[in-house]
């Protein structure tokens, strides 16, 4: 069953009276500010239901315009040759006929559309769970957003899974990989190569899909805990809302439109495509948030390096480190409580923050905080 926006706004104040988290850790696990913590606990509950919590309708306007036939014709040029949208090539008309006035993106849109050459994207319904707030970088190397595009069909009838690995600040496309199936091994191969490469980032941000994220506790997954213990902090958006990894979505976009249409016979071949999308992306188009640099341009590798070996976790004295079975499982005052196959054989830090209520915390991560009283559990949301 899906959850509503209203349906979150309801478990935040439910999980604050419930006495076990402090306001901000929730206001930190749900993504949002105190003030809007505040807006949420204040809110008069004696509206029926969820009503209390629903946000108010916004209107959207637009303003076409119209230019003469030869910047016109220009314009409609450089869409045949890129396929680029309005903002991408305005930056190039401007670079290739400087003689010609420069146009706004508002009007170029109206010149697109006219022709039928804008693609009209179906509006997407906001699901909301806790999860990673917006993104703000920088500089390179903070968040590296990573995902699997939608798989295809290549040629000679095999599927195709293209993994992709931006940096978030300079938008240079990092990976792009032509996998034939999704397989936790490679995929953590391919990072691993690309860690010796350019070093580690501080976050990356996914989906919430294998091999990412799993329905564990606090969405652990083998690959997960691996990036954790390399200190690198494990993001997740929101089920159903791709536009918070927006920019990596915009990227897919052009990557649908540009490598896999048509598709190439073999794996090989479809990896020769997308090595020719990554050069041109990431040398070639011009990006607005960049002041229509190149991604290459502002984009320089990590000071992290790769480490070959994995430091054991180091935990404060006043915590109590326990053990996780091979089935996942730890002992915590004479009764034992499963956490995650995904923990087996590491160690975990039990912190008592409260009558009878634990953090249990895994390197420098609060991965869920339970209730020896009850036994009850709650998962903390990467």
């Amino acid at each position: 069953m899906e959850t509503t926006k209203e349906d979150q706004r309801w478990q935040f104040v439910d999980a604050y009276r419930s006495g076990q988290w402090s306001l901000s850790e929730l206001c930190e696990r749900f993504g949002i500010s105190r003030p809007t913590g505040y807006k949420w606990i204040d809110r008069d509950t004696n509206i029926e239901g969820l009503a209390a919590y629903r946000d108010r309708a916004r209107a959207p306007a637009t303003c076409p315009h119209r230019t003469p036939g030869d910047v016109e014709a220009a314009l409609l040029a450089l869409r045949a040759r890129y396929g680029w949208g309005a903002t991408k090539l305005v930056a190039v008309l401007t670079r290739e006929h400087p003689e010609l006035p420069r146009l706004a993106r508002s009007t170029a849109n109206a010149i697109l559309a006219r022709h039928g050459k804008l693609r009209k994207n179906r509006r997407r319904v906001r699901w909301q769970h806790p999860g990673a707030g917006v993104v703000q970088t920088t500089r390179p190397n903070e968040v590296w957003p990573a995902d699997f595009k939608g798989h295809f069909k290549l040629g000679n009838g095999r599927y195709c899974y293209p993994l992709t690995v931006t940096d978030h600040f300079s938008r240079k496309l990092l990976a792009c990989r032509a996998f034939a199936a999704i397989e936790t091994d490679t995929v953590m191969h391919a990072f691993r190569t690309l860690f010796r490469a350019h070093g580690l980032p501080d976050a990356i941000r996914t989906d919430n899909g294998a091999p990412f994220a799993s329905r564990a506790i606090c969405g652990l997954s083998t690959l997960s805990v691996w990036w954790i213990q390399l200190g690198i902090v494990p993001q997740r958006i929101h089920p159903g809302a791709p536009q918070e990894n927006g920019q990596h979505e915009r990227m897919h976009r052009d990557l649908k439109r540009e490598a896999t249409q048509p598709p190439a016979y073999s794996h090989r071949g479809q990896q020769q495509k997308l090595d020719h999308f990554r050069r041109r992306y990431n040398d070639e188009r011009p990006h607005e948030s960049l002041d229509d640099a190149v991604p290459s341009a502002r984009w320089t590798p990590s000071l992290r390096a790769y480490p070959e070996r994995l430091r054991a976790p180091e935990y404060p004295g006043h915590l109590h480190v326990a053990p996780v079975s091979s089935t996942g499982a730890f002992r915590l005052k004479r009764a034992d409580y499963f956490l995650s196959t995904a923990l087996r054989d590491e160690l975990i830090g039990l912190e008592e923050v409260g009558d009878g209520v634990w953090n249990i915390v895994y390197y420098t991560t609060l991965i869920a905080k339970i209730d020896e009283r009850t036994g009850e559990m709650t998962g903390h949301i990467l």
